[in-house]
């Protein structure tokens, strides 16, 4: 699901990326941030449901040209995907809703982010506020650490944000605009070396569902932060529809959301899926559709966990190795 997919419940078509996708349908070369050649697609085939997967297409408004073509689109529009297209806004959100999070400041140059890092403890989280592909993030474990990460960040958009102590964990939700339902928790490991140490890279490997996310937690979760935003985003006249994605920190207050996605994403997706049970394109179609009242997403009572094999030196110089 990460990769972009154009499903018709029968068949799977995909835009020419990664070739092990190709076992299971045809990669087709199109620029998945292009509406017109996404549209030109869809419409060549008789597509019946679209579902976007990366953050760029979504932030790019591919679904909303989709949906202006009057195709069932499963992933949210231009506006609502800025809860995960800009950090400051989906901070801003929180703060005017009372959704739990850590404490923050936006700044937009090096000078202001200076400024702004003296009125932070130690550690101290700094983000870029667009999308960094889960790679925009310096937990600072010390001061110079992170004046080293503002300068390397450089003038524009940047979140300072107080460090949040606790296990972190994913709770994934479907919403079709109105109805907000949980489906799965995870718990993936970003950190490049063993031991959860090094640079955040994408995500090293994951496991589901997360024992530390337990129902009790997971509903405050759903009441506190997910149902909150849905019903924010809702109001505002920009409802979101798809899967959110809710980045939580388990503190001694409570869950707090660290950030969300707008999507499964990489390697959560991959430990996520094989626990679905039921026609899972059905129950996309029933996001796209606004029917999720009527579905019932269940999960097996299995477990699953993915292990990302990776070029060294990622995520700065991956290299191949012969």
């Amino acid at each position: 699901m990460a990769a972009e997919a154009i499903a018709d419940l029968r068949n799977v078509d995909r835009r020419a990326g990664k070739s092990g996708i190709a076992r299971w349908a045809e990669c087709v070369p199109v620029d998945p941030c292009d509406p017109a050649a996404v549209i030109a697609l869809a419409e060549g085939r008789a597509i019946d449901l679209v579902v976007i997967g990366p953050e760029a297409p979504l932030v790019a408004g591919v679904g909303d040209a989709l949906r202006n073509a009057r195709f069932a689109v499963f992933g949210p529009n231009a506006a609502a995907a800025q809860l995960e297209g800009s950090k400051g806004f989906t901070k801003d959100l929180c703060a005017a809703n009372a959704i739990p999070t850590a404490g923050y400041v936006r700044v937009e140059t090096v000078a202001a982010a200076h400024d702004a890092l003296k009125g932070f403890g130690i550690p101290v989280v700094i983000k870029a506020d667009g999308l960094a592909a889960g790679k925009g993030v310096t937990v600072a474990m010390s001061r110079e650490e992170a004046e080293a990460a503002i300068d390397a960040a450089g003038d524009g958009p940047m979140v300072i944000e107080e460090f949040l102590s606790g296990e972190e964990a994913s709770l994934f939700a479907l919403v079709d605009g109105v109805t907000a339902v949980p489906l799965a928790s995870a718990q993936d490991h970003k950190r490049v070396g063993e031991g959860d140490t090094g640079p955040n890279t994408g995500g090293m490997g994951a496991y589901c569902p997360a024992p530390v996310l337990t129902a009790e937690l997971q509903q405050r979760a759903m009441d506190e932060i997910v149902i909150p935003t849905a019903k924010a985003m809702a109001d505002a006249g920009t409802p979101f529809s798809g899967v959110l994605y809710a980045g939580l920190m388990l503190t001694a207050d409570g869950p707090k959301l660290i950030e969300y996605n707008a999507r499964f994403g990489d390697p959560e997706c991959e430990a996520i899926m094989p626990l679905i049970e039921g026609d899972f394109a059905e129950l996309l179609l029933a996001v796209a559709t606004g029917r999720l009242g009527e579905a019932h997403p269940k999960l097996s009572a299995n477990h699953s966990m993915t292990i990302i094999v990776a070029a060294q030196a990622i995520p700065v110089r991956p290299r191949r190795v012969a």
